[in-house]
This record gives C-alpha cells, sequence and structure tokens, in this order.
C-alpha cells in the first residue's frame, strides 16, 4: 500500500497582503490565517491523518497545532522544514529586491533554484534539507496519510524536485500556492505522484 503526503502553506501572515518574502523571518499569522488554520483542522478532524508534522516557524507550527488541537494526533517540528532563507531579501517585495540588488534579483528570478538572493539560501540546498525529513516522515506514515505543514517556496521546489521538473521553473509550473490548500502526492517506494495540487480546504472531502 502506498502511503499519501498532503503538504499544506501555513495560514495568511502579516506580509501577505505586501507579499513580502518572509523566508526564515518568524512573522505572525493575521485573524484569518487563523481561521484558515482552523478551517484546516475542521478538514483533518473528519479526514484523520496518521502523522502531522511542520516547520518550526511560528506561523506553520500554530496552523499544525489547530490540526493537532481538534483531532488529538501528536505534532511535532522540523527545523529543517523551514522557508528558504531570502537573506536580505526577508521582508522585501520583488520591486523593492530589484530596485536594491538589481543584479542579483534578476539572478533569483532567472533561476531561484540555483541563484539565491544576497546572503540567502539556494533553493536547491533549502530542498535537499527538507526531503531528508520527508523522507522519514514518510517512513512513518508507513502506509498511511501524513500532513506536513510548511511553506509555499519550499513546497513547490519539493513538488517539482519529487516529479522530475527543473526546481528553477517552480514559479511557472506552481504560479500559486494558497494558504491551507492541500497538495497531495502518493509514494510507492521512491516514486512519488502527484495527485492533486493547490486544492482549498473548503472544497475537499
Amino acid at each position: 500500500m502506498g502511503t499519501t503526503l498532503i503538504m499544506v502553506r501555513h495560514g495568511e501572515t502579516v506580509w501577505h497582503g505586501d507579499h513580502r518574502y518572509a523566508g526564515s523571518s518568524d512573522i505572525a499569522l493575521t485573524e484569518r490565517g487563523m481561521q484558515q488554520a482552523e478551517e484546516l483542522a475542521g478538514w483533518a478532524s473528519r479526514n484523520r491523518p496518521d502523522v502531522l508534522v511542520s516547520s518550526a516557524l511560528s506561523r506553520a507550527w500554530l496552523t499544525a497545532d489547530a490540526v493537532a488541537q481538534a483531532t488529538g494526533l501528536a505534532h511535532w517540528t522540523e527545523p529543517d522544514l523551514a522557508e528558504v532563507d531570502f537573506g536580505k531579501g526577508e521582508g522585501l517585495t520583488i520591486d523593492e529586491l530589484s530596485e536594491k540588488y538589481p543584479d542579483a534579483a534578476a539572478a533569483f528570478i532567472a533561476a531561484p533554484a540555483r541563484s539565491p538572493m544576497p546572503s540567502g539560501e539556494p533553493g536547491a540546498i533549502a530542498v535537499a534539507r527538507a526531503l531528508k525529513v520527508l523522507a522519514r516522515v514518510i517512513r512513518d506514515a508507513d502506509g498511511g496519510t501524513a500532513l506536513v505543514v510548511g511553506h509555499g517556496t519550499l513546497m513547490r521546489l519539493i513538488l517539482c524536485t519529487l516529479i522530475s521538473i527543473d526546481p528553477n521553473l517552480y514559479r511557472d509550473v506552481f504560479p500559486e500556492v494558497g494558504n491551507c490548500a492541500l497538495t497531495t502526492l502518493s509514494f510507492e517506494g521512491d516514486k512519488a505522484s502527484l495527485l492533486s495540487f493547490n486544492v482549498p480546504v473548503a472544497n475537499a472531502s
């Protein structure tokens, strides 16, 4: 029997509306973000995943904690599921980044998995650390379902890597990840199959 991995982006944050790069910055959820976490918790209560893990950043932890409170699942955090560290781009919009660091911004936009923001982390390095965690999570789920609450950029880079798409194309292939939307993969051994992407939790069964 295959193992199901459901990846979820955390709830809305205070930087969401301005499209600021949060990355490793520990940014708070908005009231709407907490509501989204509760909606995710309602879905989890009906569907009962077997394993619950999140990034240690508070926006992901609090989203997953709502699930833990509703389901009674043990919830643990993994620092290596943190968002890509955007370095000097933290807190900036893409326009502000392009104004302050035009060459680095152009390189990042062209090849985000290879070219980090100034003082930031290459996307490929972030994927490597996260995949080690996900391998353990999948083993723990062992034919069941694991729910992983993380971050939008890292999630898209991971998806591209798992289904053999150039991760530098993540914005083109997966242009947007909704807060608390469900992305589902099935694993048979090392083979990953993408079953659904970015499904609003209100539309999920």
